[in-house]
């Protein structure tokens, strides 16, 4: 995986600009880039990038024209709020495409996000569901649920846009609908799909299934199971991933495409003398290999971890306020963009995502050498 080729101008040169051309002080490719450095570098308002920028007025201008100096936080938030967000999000996936070409084979999790006070009147916040590439660490893209709907809508139009033949989907149980199932399969990759109580004939059947399988010899039961143990800080957790072909015992089996196999993943948690249990089932079109299942299982969780945890821990993305038209939700496909600038950088640098925001905003050859402008 090499660092794109473009710079962040390049990137930005394909955002259509919404703007009357006769109104026009301040080049879009060059506010979205003062926007994409101030970001980087730690500023999370419009009014905190215009007071970053202004202070680094010289530096930001051996790379841009600026002719008419650096734009204020009001031209920030009204240029964010007429930007199309479909158009900032077709250049942020070009720029992905770019920098990683082939994405298969691997696990690409799908999952949704909140950010809490964006909300505006008679609307609730935004909420974006991302496409995260495991192994690469990667955000692919990102889908803004439509007013008055929820995933099921957003999940098959970024499945849409993403070429992920030979990948492994994985989402949570909003996302757990046949038609989802079918829309996966369409882009040629396979399914591993959380079952929890939005599907309860089909929960229902699978915790009777395995109730009775460990009540019985288990030779008598065609299985596979994986188990990891982990010992740290005290806690001891034990997991065993369960997998079946057993399809018959299913609530209408044939409702979900090229379906092959179910799991059941159980967990227990021993700390200080207490151990805690608990179950998730699963639906996939893979077939029955318990390894393969158990690894997809993990490493869907850490889209909590490295991109949701990152976002509000990092980027404060649960406090922003943005709330002009598409204000928020261009902000956080900019915010996006900037964790997968740092995550792709081939230099790693020891430290969190916070220590590597505040080596961008102390060195001007990390910061030029992250946005592709040296």
């Amino acid at each position: 995986m090499s660092h794109s080729p473009q710079s962040m101008l390049e990137v930005f040169a394909g955002v259509t600009d919404p703007r009357h051309p006769n109104r026009v002080q301040h080049a879009l490719p060059e506010v979205l880039t003062v926007a994409a450095c101030g970001i980087l570098v730690g500023a999370d308002t419009f009014k905190e990038i215009e007071l970053w920028a202004q202070e680094k007025r010289a530096w930001l201008q051996h790379y841009l024209r600026l002719p008419n100096g650096i734009p204020s936080h009001d031209t920030f938030a009204r240029l964010f709020g007429l930007m199309d967000p479909q158009a900032f999000e077709a250049a942020f996936r070009d720029w992905v495409d770019g920098v990683l070409p082939g994405v298969s084979p691997q696990v690409a999790a799908l999952d949704g996000k909140t950010s809490r006070r964006s909300a505006k009147a008679c609307e609730g916040p935004l909420h974006l569901v991302s496409a995260f590439a495991a192994d690469a660490g990667v955000i692919l893209g990102q889908q803004a649920t439509a007013t008055k709907s929820n995933e099921k809508t957003a999940i098959p139009e970024l499945l849409a846009s993403l070429a992920l033949k030979g990948c492994i989907v994985t989402i949570d149980a909003m996302g757990t609908q046949p038609s989802i199932a079918q829309a996966i399969r369409d882009r040629q990759a396979d399914y591993v799909l959380a079952v929890k109580d939005n599907q309860p004939q089909l929960k229902t059947a699978i915790e009777d299934f395995f109730d009775l399988f460990q009540s019985a010899p288990a030779d008598k039961t065609p299985h596979q199971v994986s188990e990891t143990v982990n010992k740290d800080h005290g806690r001891l957790e034990t997991r065993r991933c369960y997998v079946f072909d057993a399809l018959a015992c299913l609530s209408h089996p044939e409702r979900w495409p090229d379906l092959r196999c179910f799991a059941v993943v159980e967990s227990s948690c021993e700390r200080q003398g207490k151990v805690t249990r608990e179950r998730r089932y699963y639906l996939s079109s893979l077939g029955p290999d318990a390894e393969q299942l158990a690894k997809a299982v993990r490493q869907h969780w850490g889209i909590e971890n490295r991109v949701h945890w990152c976002l509000d821990v990092t980027f404060g993305d649960d406090q922003m306020r943005a709330r002009t038209a598409h204000a928020a939700h261009n902000l956080a496909i900019l915010k996006r963009l900037t964790l997968n600038l740092i995550r792709l950088d081939p230099v790693k640098r020891e430290g969190s995502f916070k220590t590597k925001r505040i080596i961008a905003a102390t060195s001007d050859a990390y910061r030029a050498h992250l946005l592709g402008l040296e």
